[in-house]
């Protein structure tokens, strides 16, 4: 499942610019949800993808939903993280309140709903419901969920205990409009705009997968090289199950190779000559820049 990414903001911040920048669809409609992928550029794919003489490249996404205001937010409770677009720095620490007030009627609506199944007795639903008052109780006090000393229901997924991006829209940050006229723009002609200057949308996917804790790796072969996304510490066999689930399923081994030793040396052949290749199970750490080649039976 890829990973998902909800943008948020006051009425007018440039929601929808940012949107378009990120996902290259030519253009978000205003007021609506728009809903796109985000390619994540990365130097790395270009390179391998030359080595093994790739027909294809696709870059690692990930999912980016567009809300038209705080009415939607119940949308984005699954969502990884917040992207937050404002006009003024001062303006996110009111529009972190707006989530909390919607967090805290979040609460109260699932407190109101949860005490009526737990007349049926259920001793789980009767757990939640005592502790939902109190987290109730914690928000009315002043505090927030992230502070929360206790565990939260797992099924509350509040939008305050997400990962919060801040994202500046005019002088002092980054002009979304332009960046959403460059992204309907070939790669080649925007680049040659930008004068050598990396695309400001490079920093926000950097900070994105700092926030998130992400790992990219690569699988490198002539008909398609492509790279994939992963939480740090995530396993071999998570990293199948990214690129398909019966590959998951039927996993025997995993061949593991550093990408820069594979373009330095040229081919996964000479890779395996020089004692560079791993071979590993399931339960191997995926790090940063591997290239795997999962061996499977289904």
């Amino acid at each position: 499942m890829a990973l998902e990414v909800g943008i948020v903001g006051p009425s007018g911040s440039g929601k929808t610019s940012l949107f378009t920048a990120l996902t290259k669809t030519g253009g978000g409609e205003y007021g609506k949800t728009n809903v796109g992928m985000a390619p994540i550029a990365d130097e790395r794919l270009q390179q391998l993808a030359r080595v093994v003489k790739a027909r294809k490249i696709t870059p690692a996404t990930i999912r980016v939903q567009d809300i038209p205001g705080s009415a939607a937010f119940g949308d984005l409770r699954q969502v990884d993280a917040l992207l937050v677009v404002v006009r003024e720095p001062d303006d996110l620490e009111n529009f972190q309140l707006e989530l909390l007030v919607a967090d805290r009627d979040h609460v109260e609506k699932r407190l109101e709903r949860v005490e009526k199944q737990a007349k049926s007795g259920d001793a789980k639903i009767r757990a939640e419901a005592e502790e939902l008052r109190k987290v109730l109780a914690h928000v009315d006090a002043g505090g927030a969920l992230a502070d929360y000393p206790g565990e939260l229901p797992g099924a509350l997924e509040p939008l305050t205990t997400k990962p919060l991006i801040s994202i500046v829209n005019g002088p002092g940050g980054i002009d979304l409009q332009l960046e959403a006229e460059l992204a309907e723009l070939p790669d080649e002609e925007a680049a040659a705009f930008r004068d050598g200057s990396s695309s400001a949308l490079d920093e926000i996917a950097g900070r994105l997968a700092g926030a998130l804790d992400l790992i990219t790796f690569f699988t490198a072969g002539e008909q398609d090289t492509r790279a994939w996304t992963l939480r740090n510490g995530q396993t071999a066999l998570d990293a199948a199950g990214a690129i398909h689930t019966d590959i998951a399923r039927g996993f025997i081994r995993c061949e593991v190779v550093n990408w820069q030793d594979l373009v330095e040396l040229g081919s996964h052949a000479e890779v395996a000559k020089a004692g560079k290749q791993g071979l590993e199970g399931k339960t191997y750490v995926v790090r940063d820049g591997d290239v795997l080649n999962i061996r499977f039976n289904v």
